[in-house]
């Protein structure tokens, strides 16, 4: 309702931190700009192998690097089995070859300095790109997450999106490690030890070969069938970390309504429900390990008859035993770690899909192609020929036409679901209109960008939202290169500067989670505070005055009437008082202006307006009698 004009300046220090780490950005690829800009469509892929992917392609060169070494220290660890065997000749065939023995041994260290060497640089480039990678994802989502509109964030809970966006940012990480650090060694090591079992017997080879080709297909098979018990714990997951932030945020309700208890057995039933998902998923992955290690114990004591029978005829070396034994041993264990690590990945997967599925979802009220920044030419509005219906088929207008000059005070007012609250939310733009349009100076706001609308228009909600920052950055939020003493003049136009200076720290006060150290009258004055400060043409007020007692209301309306001047202002107000100096009220009843003219005009004609007036006039001494 008021305003001022805050000159700006440099960085204060009272509200930029210190030593802040800067997330340099790499830029996303032309084509995931144009598509997001494209119908609110996301920047990132809703696919989740695609998602990952397309990570993966903003940074190749360290993913491949860090690929390359894994797979060369994985080719070094079984490449050493052969030094192995070569020692055991060497020594089966007397002492008079000790040097061959320390040639043999030399070979096998320098493949086991290899590996450790290529896996501590693999490791080094691998983390680098994955945290590099995890980050990113998680600013996407974050990013795409605020372009939703006001409908979406009232269907779903906070607490599940905000655990979405960690969650999914960790599934990144997990599946981008698996595939590193546990799937490409055995992949790896598969070749590797196929080709050094060659120089053996090829028969054991193709034997081997044939087995681990089964014994992964069918693991594999087994684990796609169990992605819906996976996805079930993923959802259940996301549940009850939206469930537990909705119960903190609403601690205050659930002291009041002694509903700890209910609570409590609400939460455990989640619990339950959660814990029941992921033991499904995890009792699936243990009865293909118990079905993997049979299959293992077998193949293995086959390999090693084999190997003893072609000893015993003369047809290998001792060496060669120890050769096929180990190698052996070390495909089939790594034919089980591919498995379950492709079943690990394939639970972190499904995570992942989960929460670009919900956030990914396309925005709904997005800038059109080639929109415009908003021309400010003093902040008239008009409503022509406006329909509009909420998602669900509930009409609030049919042909709404309404005009109000740059410079007016217009207050809103009529009983409950008139669509007061409708026309704010349609001037910010929250929602769009059906058809006809919505003009701000002339323009019409859906050919104008989203964020220069809402730059020329400041917002003092019923509920006061404030972040759990200090006090003057709760202020300056609403204008960020504001000095302290722009900030401090504002305090005072909305007579809270006062109280502020009243508390622990004065303006460095913390003013917790959204705004809980402060009464409710404190909250609405910071939130005028806020308002004055962005200097904005047109100023939006929801019941902007309904927490302040009468004395600090009029102490607020005097200090509103110089600054009003020149600036457009439309507000709701059921205390009717708030309104009563303003140039024009319009009364809305079922969607339809049934009233409209100066406060005293109404009264005169004794309608709807004055009919609401007398019932608030009365109603207290009604209730005295």
């Amino acid at each position: 309702m008021i305003l001022v004009k805050a000159k700006r300046a440099g960085p204060s220090n009272l509200s930029e931190p210190r030593g802040t780490l800067t997330l340099m950005r790499r830029p996303a690829d032309p084509e995931t700009d144009k598509s997001a800009l494209s119908g609110g469509v996301a920047a990132f892929p809703r696919r989740p192998i695609a998602f990952l992917w397309h990570y993966i392609r903003r940074r190749p060169v360290l993913h491949f690097a860090a690929l390359a070494s894994v797979l060369g220290a994985a080719s070094c660890a079984c490449v050493a089995q052969y030094g192995l065997k070569l020692i055991v000749d060497a020594m089966a065939q007397g002492t008079d070859l000790i040097g061959a023995v320390w040639r043999a041994f030399a070979v096998f260290a320098g493949l086991l300095a290899g590996e450790s060497l290529l896996w501590r640089f693999g490791s080094w480039l691998g983390y680098r790109a994955i945290l590099a990678d995890r980050t990113e994802a998680r600013l996407d989502l974050f990013d795409h997450l605020g372009g939703h509109s006001s409908r979406y964030f009232s269907d779903l809970l906070s607490g599940s999106l905000a655990s979405r966006i960690s969650s999914t940012g960790d599934s990144v990480q997990q599946v981008l490690s698996i595939v590193l650090f546990n799937i490409a060694p055995v992949c790896a090591d598969f070749c590797a030890a196929l080709a050094i079992l060659s120089t053996v017997e090829w028969q054991l080879v193709a034997a081997l070969g044939l087995f681990v080709l089964l014994a992964v297909g069918a693991l594999a098979l087994f684990g796609q069938r169990g992605t819906p018990r996976h996805r079930a714990y993923a959802d259940r997951a996301a549940e009850v970390g939206g469930a537990l932030v909705d119960v903190v945020s609403n601690i205050w309700a659930v002291k009041a309504f002694s509903a700890h208890s209910r609570e409590r057995r609400r939460f455990a039933q989640l619990l339950q429900t959660e814990t029941t998902a992921h033991r499904n998923s995890l009792m699936y992955i243990e009865r293909m390990r118990a079905l993997h290690d049979l299959g293992l114990w077998l193949m293995a004591g086959a390999i090693l008859i084999w190997s003893l029978n072609l000893w015993s005829k003369g047809r290998i070396s001792p060496g060669d035993v120890i050769l096929a034994v180990a190698v052996t041993l070390r495909i089939l264990q790594g034919s089980r770690d591919l498995a379950f690590a492709a079943v690990n990945a394939t639970q972190f997967v499904s995570r992942i899909a989960d929460a670009i599925e919900v956030i990914g979802e396309d925005h709904k009220v997005v800038d059109g192609p080639g929109a415009r920044q908003l021309i400010h030419r003093g902040g008239s509005i008009a409503f022509e020929n406006v329909n509009f219906s909420y998602p669900g088929g509930r009409e609030v207008f049919c042909g709404f036409n309404l005009r109000i000059e740059r410079g007016q005070r217009v207050g809103l007012v009529g009983p409950s679901g008139a669509g007061k609250s409708t026309v704010i939310s349609l001037v910010q733009r929250l929602f769009d209109v059906d058809a006809g349009r919505l003009l701000i100076d002339g323009q019409d706001i859906r050919t104008m960008t989203q964020d220069s609308l809402r730059a020329a228009i400041a917002v003092v909600p019923q509920d006061v939202s404030l972040f759990h920052r200090s006090v003057l950055d709760n202020i300056r939020y609403a204008n960020p290169e504001a000095s302290d003493e722009a900030v401090f003049a504002a305090a005072k136009a909305a007579r809270c500067d006062v109280f502020i200076r009243a508390l622990p720290q004065g303006y460095g006060t913390i003013v917790g989670e959204r705004g809980t150290k402060l009464s409710g009258g404190q909250r609405q004055r910071l939130g005028i505070a806020r308002a004055l400060l962005k200097d904005a043409p047109i100023i939006v007020l929801d019941e902007a005055t309904s927490a302040l007692d009468t004395e600090a209301e009029l102490e607020i309306q005097r200090a509103l009437g110089a600054l009003m001047q020149g600036r457009t202002v439309l507000a709701i107000a059921h205390r009717l008082s708030t309104v009563a100096e303003f140039d024009r009220l319009v009364v809305l009843r079922e969607g339809r202006i049934v009233e409209q003219g100066t406060p005293a005009e109404l009264r005169r004609r004794r309608g709807l307006f004055d009919r609401m007036c007398r019932l608030q006039e009365e109603g207290p001494l009604r209730l005295a009698s």
